[in-house]
């Protein structure tokens, strides 16, 4: 259920409802159905991804932290593939991370900081976020700011506690969180049975094959592993004798 192939099967029924609409779009419709993104530890994953979408003439919105361990979106890299999302016609969001905060007036002020930091470092308005494992008071506090859009504003995320697959929302939404697919999977059908739809993938869980949790994790960390090989041998020169032995290691894990 987590290959590109998958994937695709998903953007075809969205594609299909006619119903497909970014948050900007969205706001104030009486129906939608919102693909979303967030970008938890791979951005290459990320970015293949988003091809996947571009083949499909398909965009949608990709989240990205920066106070994130696995990557910074502001390096050269990062923002070379970021840019070119955004020439395909993706949408780029802050993914908030409350790193620990508790305090929701705290997140309040903090929110608008980190949008304009990644504006300037990114170099384009970014007027849009997610937050990252929101916890319920975060959900019910619905923060609104002008001028930018909350990925769990009561517009586009209906917040009720003890949510089932079975409880009903004016808006439906569906996550692959921890690769399992909450509150349903985003089927032609079940996409169709709800006026209001939202859909988050964590790219890092998707690739061509479509592992199970545990295979995903073993390939995700082996791409880790030779990414960090490849930017030590950017940096220091005398790591190139080493190079070949690294990238050749029998990795047990």
């Amino acid at each position: 259920m987590f290959s590109y192939d998958d994937y695709r099967e998903i953007i075809q029924a969205v594609k299909d409802s006619g119903r497909a609409k970014k948050y900007p779009e969205a706001l104030g419709s009486d129906e939608f159905v919102i693909m979303r993104h967030d970008v938890e530890y791979s951005v290459e994953r990320s970015y293949q991804m988003s091809l996947v979408e571009t083949e499909m003439d398909f965009c949608s919105t990709w989240f990205f932290q920066f106070t994130n361990n696995s990557y910074n979106p502001f390096s050269r890299t990062t923002r070379d593939r970021i840019y070119r999302m955004r020439d395909n016609g993706h949408t780029i969001g802050l993914h908030f991370a409350l790193d620990g905060e508790t305090d929701m007036e705290v997140i309040r002020e903090q929110i608008p900081k980190q949008l304009e930091i990644m504006s300037y470092m990114l170099g384009f308005e970014v007027n849009q976020f997610s937050i990252h494992r929101p916890p319920a008071a975060a959900l019910a506090a619905n923060f609104k700011y002008p001028g930018v859009l909350n990925a769990y504003q009561d517009d586009f995320f209906t917040f009720a506690e003890g949510v089932t697959d079975d409880t009903v929302l004016d808006v439906k939404y569906m996550s692959d969180a921890n690769h399992i697919w909450r509150y349903g999977y985003p089927t032609r059908e079940n996409i169709l049975n709800h006026r209001k739809v939202q859909i988050l993938t964590h790219p890092f869980g998707w690739c061509k094959e479509g592992y199970d949790n545990h295979d995903n994790y073993v390939s995700l960390v082996r791409e880790k592993y030779k990414e960090m090989i490849v930017s030590i041998d950017d940096e220091c020169k005398d790591f190139k004798e080493y190079m070949d032995e690294f990238m050749n290691a029998q990795i047990t894990f």
